[in-house]
């Protein structure tokens, strides 16, 4: 189950966190589009958690274990029993999941942002904006969709990109790939979990992302923003945060159609679901990413929430309010 090439690395690591060079049992972990080997593995008699990245991840950053280790350190991640940048292994407690209310997860979810956002900076590896956008080009160039549909969808895209701040210097540490999966509810909290994408970010990305399931409607929307901000929100981190929205609809939209592409034919008319339906099976674990027509079915979602919401009094209003800022 753990590669030839780690094995001896494997046992020098539970050698150094637990005295002992093998462990009780060893499950592996599936879920999920992460690269690395994830097992569940019992040592005297308690659970944990060890990734070991593909050896094909030659440049898996020191960083990343920095990262986690701050989050355990202020009791956002699960506790860090071990650490290897050289062998690139991580254990960690393994966090026993339970269903998350989702009436829980809108007032502990932005709470949790807000303390996430609070840690020492991390370092700034790259500008989201520009990378986001290099992935809607290829998008573009790709011709999957109708040349009226990508007309205007990437027309409102350039709108909201012109005015967003999307160099702003006003960057906050993140985890920026908050998907169900990689937060954990124990009945009582909730732990972060896969840091491999955390950096310095806009702070909006995080908080954007985690709404796409938990906020539902605009009571939803101004007290998730509110718990976060602690104050009432004004109408410019409104607009600023509906915005977000509208870039990263546009961007899941072109990578996950990128994605499904390699084996899927692109039907726009076959949607299965709607938003907050697909994102509600996400929450309760019965959509499987990895598989490539869930991918498309996750694009094309995101790409008719894009077309609604361009058509709103909200989207011009707030295309005005960050524009005049």
């Amino acid at each position: 189950m753990i590669p030839e090439n780690k094995q001896a690395a494997v046992k020098n690591a539970l050698k150094t966190a637990f005295g002992v060079d093998s462990y009780d049992d060893i499950q592996a972990i599936t879920i999920g589009l992460s690269n690395a080997f994830t097992f569940r593995i019992v040592v005297k008699n308690k659970p944990y958690l060890m990734k070991i990245a593909r050896t094909d991840e030659l440049s898996m950053p020191a960083k990343y274990y920095e990262y986690m280790k701050l989050a355990a350190e202020s009791g956002i991640a699960p506790k860090v029993w071990y650490l290897s940048t050289q062998d690139k292994i991580s254990i960690t407690d393994f966090i026993e999941a339970k269903p998350f209310p989702i009436n829980k997860a809108k007032e502990i979810m932005p709470r949790l942002l807000g303390r996430l956002h609070k840690l020492p900076p991390f370092h700034k590896t790259a500008n989201y904006f520009d990378t986001m956008d290099g992935i809607v080009q290829r998008f573009q160039a790709a011709n999957f969709l109708p040349d009226n549909l990508t007309e205007e969808i990437l027309k409102n895209y350039t709108r909201v990109k012109s005015v967003y701040p999307c160099h702003s210097e006003d960057l906050v540490s993140c985890h920026n790939d908050l998907k169900p999966e990689n937060f954990i509810f124990d009945g009582e909290r909730v732990w972060l979990v896969d840091w491999e994408a955390a950096f310095l970010n806009d702070r909006y990305l995080d908080l954007a992302v985690v709404a796409n399931f938990v906020v539902h409607n605009d009571d939803d929307e101004l007290q998730y923003l509110q718990n976060y901000f602690c104050e009432t929100p004004d109408q410019y981190i409104q607009a600023r945060f509906f915005l977000m929205q509208q870039l990263l609809h546009v961007f899941y939209m072109s990578i996950f159609i990128l994605y499904a592409s390699k084996s899927v034919p692109i039907n726009i008319d076959n949607i299965k679901t709607n938003f907050r339906d697909f994102h509600q099976l996400m929450w309760e674990g019965k959509i499987d990413l990895s598989k490539d027509e869930n991918k498309l079915q996750y694009a094309l979602v995101h790409m008719n929430k894009f077309l609604c919401n361009i058509k709103t009094k909200r989207f011009e209003d707030a295309l005005n309010i960050i524009s005049k800022k």
